[in-house]
């Protein structure tokens, strides 16, 4: 099975704690650190902590998001809007998401791709609006993925998704498709890099207070 950057982070995770806990020397902390991030599936991954007893311990499944947003987590105005009228719209790359994106989609069609974007907010809400045309939201698979809306003559359809990150973003998408479509899904193969940026930082914090 393919490694996530989740299974990475839990991995290093139980790797700082054996050097803190004197398993380890520092230089073999380095070393297995060094294999865990290059480790390419899970059973790579166990190699590093299979004579550690916490690679034995259970460990508990990451709550489920929650079907809606925190009451007063997010604005009601939008931060951002994506708008397409007769045309294309598209939104990716590395940019830095807002708490509410508003897509209005007529006779057009909107692409929000958030596979590389840099999440400030552990919440955000995308509204969609699909009449005589299409939203498509793509999210990492290290994120929580949810959804609440509603078809007239149209398709809405959002693959609800749980990440095991438990301080994993989580992105709710809702709107309406008049003679349209709006879709939401994961993007197979593509994580948050900032969760990966975090076990970097978790590293390295590690090797600076006991090398």
């Amino acid at each position: 099975m393919r490694a996530s950057d989740a299974d990475r982070d839990r991995i290093a995770d139980m790797l700082r704690d054996a050097l803190a806990e004197g398993r380890l020397t520092a230089e073999e902390h380095a070393d297995r650190v060094e294999g865990v991030l290059a480790a390419k599936t899970v059973g790579e991954l166990d190699v590093f902590v299979r004579d550690l007893p916490a690679a034995h311990a259970g460990r508990p499944a990451a709550a489920p998001a929650p079907d809606r947003p925190t009451a007063g987590a997010i604005p009601a105005d939008p931060e951002e809007n994506v708008v397409a009228v007769f045309s294309g719209a598209v939104r990716k790359g590395r940019w830095r998401v807002g708490r509410r994106i508003h897509a209005y989609a007529v006779f057009g069609g909107v692409e929000i791709d958030l596979s590389e974007a840099i999440f400030q907010h552990q919440q955000v809400v995308i509204k969609a609006f699909a009449v005589f045309g299409s939203v498509e939201v793509r999210v990492p698979e290290n994120v929580s993925l949810r959804g609440a809306g509603g078809g007239v003559l149209g398709n809405f359809e959002v693959d609800a998704l749980d990440s095991p990150e438990a301080e994993a973003p989580v992105v709710y998408v809702d709107g309406w498709a008049v003679f349209g479509a709006v879709e939401a899904r994961p993007k197979r193969g593509k994580v948050v890099a900032d969760i990966l940026h975090r076990v970097h930082r978790k590293v390295e914090k590690g090797l600076r207070k006991h090398v």
